[in-house]
């Protein structure tokens, strides 16, 4: 048991409590928690309402624009939205004449996202009035911020091809 404790103080830890990663991940999950209860009734998990209303504000979208869009890998998003074509939500189109796949809505996910948008709703509502909405406008405008930092300093080291990124129409960057 000593000997444990003895390697345990060898290490340097200093600074690991506000690791950006770690504090944003265990936000993310307590958050998730809590939509993940109020979309329980529509049947839809978080990621699944999320990708549903990117869908439907940019209907048809590429499966690359969404990707960025969500700051996501395009592998994931094929991943998630291949699970929400399984349960009839979405259709995705056959490869286009410039190799793009595109990404609709079936009246299924439609009525699955009229039955959701209230129940997010009231869930956004709770937790925005807990919280504060001044609080949660300032938070949400640092949160951009982090987000287009992390991405600006993740391209120069990534090597990746189809790595997404959210982009002005130029190219350019997107600031928050």
């Amino acid at each position: 048991m000593s000997q444990m404790k003895d390697k345990k103080h060898e290490l340097n830890l200093d600074g690991t409590d506000d690791c950006a990663s770690s504090n944003l991940r265990r936000v993310s999950r307590s958050i998730t928690t809590f939509y993940e209860a109020a979309l329980r009734p529509a049947h839809l998990r978080p990621t699944g309402f999320t990708i549903l209303v990117a869908i439907a504000k940019s209907e048809p979208v590429a499966i690359g624009s969404l990707a960025s869009e969500l700051l996501l890998d395009p592998t994931t998003v094929t991943r998630s939205l291949q699970l929400l074509q399984r349960m009839g939500l979405i259709e995705i189109s056959a490869r286009s004449a410039n190799r793009r796949r595109f990404v609709t809505l079936l009246p299924k996910g439609r009525r699955t996202l009229s039955r959701s948008v209230p129940l997010w709703r009231q869930a956004q509502g709770r937790l925005v009035g807990k919280v504060g909405l001044g609080f949660w406008k300032e938070l949400q405008a640092e949160l951009e911020k982090l987000a287009f930092t992390a991405t600006e300093l993740t391209i120069p080291n990534t090597e990746l091809k189809g790595r997404s990124v959210p982009r002005e129409r130029n190219g350019s960057l997107k600031k928050p």
